[in-house]
């Protein structure tokens, strides 16, 4: 349904609810024609669907809708008096409304002649130039007696159609397919259906061992029923984002004007859905993000210009899914932010001590601005510069499950992002067990379950900087105990199971002793006895009828200066490692040697395929083509390309990397070996780590992401 559509039929909606209202009014005042507020009610609901009519261009409703209200203000007015007979002639005004809302639902517009709309307007028209109220009801009997009498016809073929089109009158009508629900009602529901998948929970636990075939095909029916359920109710809480947007054009409006800044304001995405107690706790964070970009972020025009930007600046405002999350980007190009110009005002302020502003890195410096108490302006107004705000952003953003991430770049702007889960009421989780108790992993935050014992334990489990960490496809794995994280003494038992789980931008290994499965868990508040606690996000009721506490995995993760430094202290520690390397020669005569782990398949391709595109030289590969990248010329060598035969064979290394699949070419393979690998700086230079000693021969060892990572020089050397 395209924006007209939705505004037709939400005017459709709501004027079917002002004429039933109509109805019961109209009658109510016949018995008590002096009350004023019915007349007010009856008057105000004719004038606001002429008004609607008339934005929406119906202009036979809008005609009549406006002969029938200056009807009503003579009769709020007291210029004319109400009986039976006038009481009669409104309620035919009503039908005919309600004729005229059907062809317009029926047909698009108010344009159908078997809808007697003049006729009655012709009615209301003789009604209000009547004479005093006392000779009316004698006027409009006389006036009556014609209509009724010239067209006994045409007053009784109206409900026929619709015998004659079933289709049409089998359809349902738009507003019997809208219900308006009280907000109350709607959250018991939801709460009613998390007990319900609390006791289907239950249920299915108890019959996972039954050996009654009926019961088990009975829970696994209520399972079913339950699943479809609680979907369709979840989606009747869910709300486009756009609520909260549509009043954000003039929220930027008044503060551009107020500030002197000129901005483009965009929003992508208005139509992403979330939950509406979600979207009830964002308006608020919303707001004040936006209030930020254009007080701190976007500059005044003629800064802009100075600094070679156009004069207004740019806010984006864009909503999106992902990984079963909603993220919400406030973007602008101000001004940005300077992670040294933050660590000195937190300096100042004694936020940080000088000791740990030297430790901290540039992610961590931005990271102070929602600190309580912190603020970049140099001057306190009524819109900034109390250091209150960021602060209180976070903590709501939390309080929902959320988080929020800061990205900028001193005068090229800021993007702050925010993640919240669809819905706090019920998610799907991991559930394992750590010393005979259970705890919950929200789904949204798994990446991937590893299982380390024996050789595997020994090999990948190193400590670095004194802390463990794990080496999973050539990256170090920052790891947490989760017994230890709780207070509890680690298990050991030989081997360990590690739940991959990914935190905003850190990604660590969450170890613990039991992983049980996933299922669908409803949330509930904690205690404020565990609310100051930032490993837990909740609490949830198990199948067996025992609570489970929601692991807050931001909360476990370790700090980012932690995971920076054994990253760091790992990639030292690797080139000493036994390394697996693929040892070739790039040009005759040249040695090098690259890691296994980068190769993905060694190919060879007849001369005669390679043909070219642009610059760059192609061949078929696996329905798709894969562009070609001379090692030699890569790495700085002055390789000429030398003509091969046609049938000629062409080694290649075929590499996927962040850009997709990508041909080395080579001249040939050598051998591959697994060494310990300490390269030096002989020979070092883009592309090239440094030369190392490879089966008794110098060897130059190759950093393919490095070579392959530039594609416009790529294009330009092929």
């Amino acid at each position: 349904m395209d924006d007209d559509a939705e505004i037709v039929a939400e005017f459709l909606v709501e004027s079917h609810e002002n004429l039933d209202q109509l109805d019961r009014d109209l009658v109510a005042l016949e018995q008590d024609p002096t009350s004023r507020d019915l007349l007010s009610s009856v008057f105000r609901a004719i004038h606001t669907i002429k008004g609607t009519s008339g934005f929406l261009a119906f202009g036979r409703l809008e005609q009549l809708t406006h002969v029938g209200e200056n009807l009503l203000a003579r009769l709020r007015d007291g210029q004319l008096q109400l009986d039976s007979e006038l009481a009669g002639t409104l309620l035919r005004l009503v039908d005919t409304v309600r004729d005229l809302l059907a062809s317009i639902e029926r047909t698009g517009t108010d344009t159908d002649p078997a809808v007697s709309a003049e006729a009655v307007a012709a009615e209301l028209e003789r009604a209000l130039s009547g004479p005093p109220a006392d000779a009316v009801p004698a006027e409009i009997e006389a006036a009556e007696a014609a209509p009724v009498a010239d067209e006994p016809v045409a007053a009784e073929p109206e409900p026929e159609p619709a015998p004659e089109t079933p289709d049409e009158a089998g359809a349902p009508s738009i507003v019997d397919a809208t219900v308006r629900v009280d907000v109350e009602l709607l959250d018991s529901l939801v709460q009613m259906v998390g007990e319900l998948v609390l006791t289907r929970n239950q249920i299915l636990q108890r019959c996972d061992d039954s050996a009654d075939v009926e019961l088990v095909r009975a829970s696994q029916r209520l399972d079913l029923v339950a699943s479809e359920l609680q979907e369709g109710v979840m989606r009747t809480r869910m709300q486009p984002i756009g609520q909260v947007w549509s009043k954000m054009p003039r929220v930027v409006r008044d503060l551009a004007h107020q500030l002197g800044r000129e901005v483009d304001l965009r929003m992508e995405g208005h139509d992403t859905e979330l939950d509406r107690s979600l979207l009830e706790a964002l308006k608020g964070p919303l707001t004040h993000l936006v209030r930020n970009a254009l007080d701190h972020g976007i500059e005044p025009p003629e800064e802009r210009a100075a600094a070679g930007k156009p004069p207004a600046g740019s806010l984006c405002l864009r909503a999106y899914h992902e990984s079963g999350q909603v993220v919400v980007e406030i973007a602008d190009d101000g001004r940005g932010m300077d992670p040294v110009r933050i660590g000195e005002i937190a300096l100042a302020r004694g936020v940080v001590t000088p000791e740990t502003l030297r430790r901290m890195e540039p992610r961590e410096l931005l990271d102070l601005v929602f600190r309580p108490g912190f603020s970049t302006a140099a001057t306190i107004t009524n819109v900034s510069g109390r250091g209150v705000g960021m602060d209180v952003v976070r903590t709501n953003i939390d309080r929902i499950g959320g988080s929020v991430d800061l990205v900028s770049s001193p005068g090229a702007g800021t993007t702050v992002r925010v993640r919240i889960p669809l819905t706090l009421a019920i998610i799907p989780a991991l559930v394992v067990g750590e010393r005979g108790e259970r705890y919950a992993i929200p789904q949204a935050n798994l990446v991937e379950l590893v299982r380390l014992d024996g050789d595997d334990l020994a090999q990948d489990l190193e400590i670095v900087a004194g802390a463990p960490v794990l080496r999973l496809r050539g990256r170090l794995l920052p790891l947490v105990h989760l017994g230890e994280a709780l207070g509890r003494p680690r298990t050991e038992d030989g081997a360990i199971t590690v739940v991959v789980v990914q935190a905003d931008e850190s990604r660590f290994g969450l170890c613990v002793s039991e992983v049980h499965d996933t299922q669908e868990i409803v949330v509930k508040p904690i205690g404020r006895q565990l609310r100051g606690l930032p490993m837990y996000a909740g609490a949830t009721i198990m199948g067996d009828g025992r609570v489970a506490l929601i692991l807050d995995v931001a909360g476990l993760a370790p700090p980012p200066s932690a995971v920076v430094a054994e990253e760091a202290a790992g990639t030292a520690q690797a080139a000493t490692d036994t390394v697996s390397l693929l040892v070739l020669e790039s040009m005759p005569g040249h040695r090098a040697a690259l890691p296994l782990g980068s190769v993905s398949r060694l190919e060879e391709f007849p001369a005669s395929a390679i043909e070219r595109t642009g610059r760059t030289e192609v061949v078929q590969y696996r329905d798709g083509i894969l562009p070609l990248l001379r090692l030699g010329t890569l790495v700085g060598l002055d390789e000429s390309v030398v003509p091969r035969e046609p049938d000629a064979r062409v080694s290649v290394v075929v590499h996927d990397g962040p850009y997709g699949l990508v041909g080395i070419v080579i001249e040939k393979v050598l051998d591959v070996v697994e060494q310990q690998c300490v390269p030096t700086d002989v020979g070092r230079r883009a592309g090239v780590l440094g030369s190392a000693v490879v089966q008794g021969r110098v060897t130059e060892l190759i950093d393919l992401d490095a070579v392959v990572g530039n594609l416009a020089v790529l294009a330009g050397v092929a």
